[in-house]
Order: structure tokens, then sequence, then C-alpha cells
């Protein structure tokens, strides 16, 4: 067989045969960390959930490394134990008395049962919650000298309002706060639910000034947060955006998710302080310095140890910057005086800044 003359150039293999084999090897090489890093996602998702260490932990799987024993225990006292019971009411708090009645035959024997005495129980209710249908009888006047009808107004009540104002504060509060459907709000105190959505949107453009103030207490903040998150109405995809800050928290609901919302809230104009957002594109356009949030930070640096656990870079950079970002979160609440806060955080921020630089 025929073997090319090799190259008077030192060092050099012109191999053919020799350089297919050292591709081959770089293919399986690049197939082999990719494999790799695919089985170390695998098994993070399979101990920390979908969502890596953001998995909330109503999602997280059950714990398969638990002992037998462990599986076996039950929870609360021990057999035989005699425990405190539950505590009557005293009688000076109690609201009211109900007596109950036993059938005077006895359902066995058909005999007449003579009163014995009575057993008393405890119980916690309350008295049930209904609309009630209201009619006012409005007094009027009118006046002998300009002869204009003055007529009294309904107490709580907003202009040709249907809904007291009573009334759409319970339903503000089960449905905005407490996260009751409107629908079951509706079958509950048997409303019209399309004079409730028509009742909430009026009460929404009331309150429509108040927004451009609350705007503008938001932006004169010092310290500010931004998050949004996926919201389907109706069946058509939305998003739902939160500007807090300490004083201040703004509910926008609306159809993109691109940077002209930031700037409907923060305007164009150069702000001072901080916006705390997590790493998303549109928040870049904020007139005002970026922080960004500590804990997205301390996720993401914990999966890419676990992604590139046979990296000893990335390790070691891990290894220094996980302590030093849970030790910031945890500055706060420590809860020191001004002096302390300054150094400990002058300190922290120095010892991020280093690690973060160094080659």
């Amino acid at each position: 067989m025929y073997q090319p003359a090799k190259s008077y150039q030192y060092a050099v293999n012109t191999c053919q045969g020799c350089f297919e084999k050292q591709r081959e090897i770089d293919r399986l090489k690049e197939e082999i960390q990719h494999l790799r890093v695919k089985l170390c996602a695998k098994k993070r998702k399979d101990t920390d959930g979908f969502f890596g260490s953001s998995t909330p932990s109503s999602q997280l799987p059950v714990k398969t490394n638990a002992s037998p024993e462990q599986t076996l225990k039950r929870g609360g006292a021990k057999a035989g134990h005699p425990g405190t019971g539950r505590q009557k009411h005293p009688p000076e708090e109690v609201d009211c008395v109900r007596e109950v009645q036993v059938a005077a035959l006895c359902p066995d024997c058909q005999c007449v049962m003579p009163e014995k005495d009575y057993r008393e129980r405890s119980v916690l209710d309350i008295d049930p919650v209904r609309v009630l249908k209201v009619r006012y009888r409005l007094q009027r006047r009118q006046c002998p000298q300009c002869q204009r009808i003055r007529t009294a107004q309904a107490v709580g009540v907003l202009p040709r309002s249907l809904f007291s104002n009573q009334l759409l504060a319970e339903i503000i509060d089960s449905h905005y706060v407490q996260g009751i459907p409107l629908g079951r709000i509706c079958a509950r105190w048997q409303l019209n639910y399309g004079s409730v959505v028509e009742s909430l949107h009026r009460l929404a453009a009331l309150c429509e000034p108040v927004m451009k103030q609350l705007q503008a207490d938001y932006r004169q903040a010092w310290v500010r947060h931004a998050d949004e998150t996926g919201w389907r109405c109706d069946g058509q995809q939305g998003y739902c955006w939160l500007f807090a800050s300490d004083l201040v928290s703004l509910h926008l609901y609306r159809k993109t998710r691109s940077a002209k919302v930031v700037e409907e809230v923060l305007g164009k104009q150069g702000l001072a302080g901080y916006l705390v957002v997590d790493r998303y594109k549109a928040y870049s356009r904020a007139p005002c310095k970026v922080q960004y949030c500590y804990a997205h930070l301390l996720r993401d640096l914990k999966d890419l140890r676990e992604e590139f656990a046979d990296e000893r870079e990335v390790e070691a950079y891990a290894q220094e910057m996980i302590p030093l970002l849970s030790q910031a979160m945890r500055l706060q609440s420590s809860q020191p005086t001004d002096a302390d806060y300054y150094r400990e955080a002058t300190r922290i921020k120095e010892a991020i800044l280093k690690a973060c630089n160094r080659e």
C-alpha cells in the first residue's frame, strides 16, 4: 500500500488516517461532554424538580432516600399519652346557647325516655353571609324660594350603583386578595356575573387618577422592585406586572412583555436610586441603576455548579461566591445598626468584586 511521504516540517503529522482518528476522538469527546451535561440536568430535575433550585416546594419530587423506619413513623403523640383535649368556651365568652332536644320515644324499644341531663359541647360558628335586598326611601324637599328639589343620598352607595360599597369591598377582597373566582363569588351571593364585572370596571375607572400619583411615588423611591409573570385572561395570553417599593405596589395587566411597560411606569427621565430585578432584558431600559436579585443569582450559581460538576474552575468560583451572596441576603434580616450594616456591606461588596475580577 502506498503511503505519502512525510512532511519536512517538524512536529507536523500529515497522515490522513491519523487525522481522521483525531477528528473522531474530538467528536467523541464533545459528545461525551454533551451527554454528561444532559445527565447532570436529568439528575437535578429528578431531585430538585422541573425548575431546578427555583422549583416551589409543592412540586418537589418525593424523597427516595428515606429509610423504612422513617417511613413507618407516624406523627403525633405516643400511644397512651393523655393529651390536653379541647378546651370548653368560658361562660363569659359564650355568645349564645342552643338547646337540642332528643325524641321522647326510644327508637329501639319504643319506650318513653325520661329526661336525664345535658351534655355540653363547645363549637365555633358564624352567621350565614347573605346579600340583603335593601330599598331606600330617599326623602325630598323643595325650597320655596329657589324651587330647587333636594334629595337625600343613600349612605355608602355610589350614584346609580346596584351594589353598596360594603358589598363591593367584600367582592374585591374575596377575588383579588383571597383569590376566589368571580363565578364562585356570584354563585355564593346570588349575584349577576355581568353586573359584578361592570361594577369592578366602573370602580377601576374611578381609581384611575390614583395610578398617576402611585407611579410618581414609586419613581421617587430609592429602592424599587419589578417582576412579571404570564397571566391568561379569557384564553388570551397576557402578563401581570408588579412594580413595588416599601410603600407602593403597582399591579398592571398588559398584553405585552416588552420594555414599553417599563417605560410606562418609570418614564424616560433619569431617576435616582436602584431597580432590583431578575436578568430579563426589558429592565435594561430603566432610567436608573439596575441591581440583579441575589436570590436569582444564587440559584443560577448553584445550578451551574451542578451542571459543570467536573470543571474545577466553576467549582472554585461557586464555593467562593455562594457564601458571599448568602451573607449579603441575610445582612438586612439581622437588623444591624447603620454603622455595622455599611461596614459589613462594604466588606461583602469588596469580596464579591475581588472574586468576580479574579483571572
